[in-house]
């Protein structure tokens, strides 16, 4: 045991369902204004209840929790065939493209008959899908820079919590990314955004976790320079990497999740100059809201209401605060009535005992 009484264990499985519940709990207003949420939902959304844009049933899965659960399978298929003792050592970058088309497609996924498309696919993900079943390599299939969505940040979390290796935690978040998302905006993002939650995994405190962040920010920055040494790329992903640990740093010193939901994009401290799009799906601001969410006090359930309550692209903003308040205070501070709700919430759990538990032979 250790923070708030919760165990390793129980941070791992809080990430996981916390990205569930705040895709859940958002998905009823996406793509609503704060003004408009604030006259239908005067006090924040508060319980999981379905609905939204694509009149989602209760605690169905949006794109977020599904293609989390897509790279969630990949580390669970690698770790089946690590214990297999297969010659070949497993690719889980490719295993999760795998999986990404498996929901691209509609084949078996739950929820949906075989071969049907999901109903909200963002235009980064469609492309890296597309392209990477024409060429069947998952490091050559990204929509390229320019396209800098949160569609990787918000899935991104099961490197966290099941690579145990530091510096392939890196790797593996960049390339993961890349699959759909290789604007280095986003895969320096999700390398910094894993660390933050291998820290709170490992117990440390929202503080500390933020400065592990700013640290990955040049680590991963370095193993990017190291792929490709040239004088362009290095501008690149320098000035990428300075626009990440800005994001990361507003979190902290610019906004407040309590005054983004009680005073909306125009009139919260700071929200214009930190969050100009208005957490409408650009990476970096996603990643902005996640870290205040992270900083926040408040128990979890406080937190994510109100991050929802900003608005805009609110299932994919919960998703990724979520996450780390998941990975902060465990899978007990996620109210029951909502992890009951949960579509994969059940699988998510037998997963994570699996993983968990193969890492433990393997040691």
């Amino acid at each position: 045991m250790s923070r708030n009484g919760t165990n390793r264990h129980e941070r791992i499985l809080g990430a996981l369902l916390g990205v569930h519940a705040g895709d859940s709990l958002g998905a009823t207003v996406e793509f609503q204004r704060w003004e408009n949420i604030k006259i239908d939902h005067p006090r924040g959304v508060r319980d999981i209840v379905g609905g939204g844009h694509f009149d989602w049933p209760p605690g169905h899965a949006t794109d977020d929790t599904d293609l989390t659960r897509a790279v969630l399978l990949a580390y669970r298929d690698a770790a089946k065939l690590n214990q297999s003792r297969s010659p070949k050592s497993p690719d889980v970058v490719k295993l999760a493209a795998q999986h990404m088309v498996d929901w691209y497609d509609g084949r078996g996924w739950p929820g949906r008959v075989w071969g049907q498309r999901p109903c909200d696919v963002g235009g980064a993900t469609a492309r890296g899908i597309s392209t990477f079943k024409r060429t069947n390599d998952p490091r050559a299939s990204g929509a390229g820079e320019g396209s800098a969505g949160n569609g990787s940040l918000m899935r991104c979390i099961p490197t966290a919590l099941f690579q145990p290796d530091a510096a392939k935690l890196l790797t593996e978040s960049v390339e993961i990314s890349a699959v759909t998302h290789n604007d280095y905006h986003c895969t320096i993002a999700c390398a910094a955004y894993n660390v933050m939650a291998r820290a709170l995994v490992d117990g440390r405190p929202p503080d500390e976790a933020w400065q592990a962040g700013k640290d990955a920010v040049a680590q991963v920055t370095s193993f990017l320079d190291a792929a490709l040494p040239t004088a362009a790329h290095k501008a690149n992903t320098a000035r990428a990497a300075k626009k990440v640990e800005a994001a990361i740093d507003a979190g902290k010193s610019l906004v407040r999740v309590h005054d983004l939901a009680e005073n909306g994009p125009k009139h919260a401290a700071n929200a214009t100059k930190a969050l100009p799009f208005a957490a409408s799906g650009y990476v970096l601001e996603s990643l902005t809201l996640a870290v205040s969410a992270m900083l926040d006090p408040r128990p979890l359930e406080d937190v994510l209401i109100d991050v929802v309550r900003f608005g805009q692209d609110a299932d994919t903003n919960g998703a990724i605060a979520g996450g780390l308040l998941g990975a902060r205070d465990g899978v007990h501070a996620i109210p029951l009535k909502w992890r009951d709700a949960l579509q994969f919430g059940k699988e998510f759990a037998e997963i994570t005992e699996y993983l968990l538990s193969s890492h433990e032979s393997s040691d």
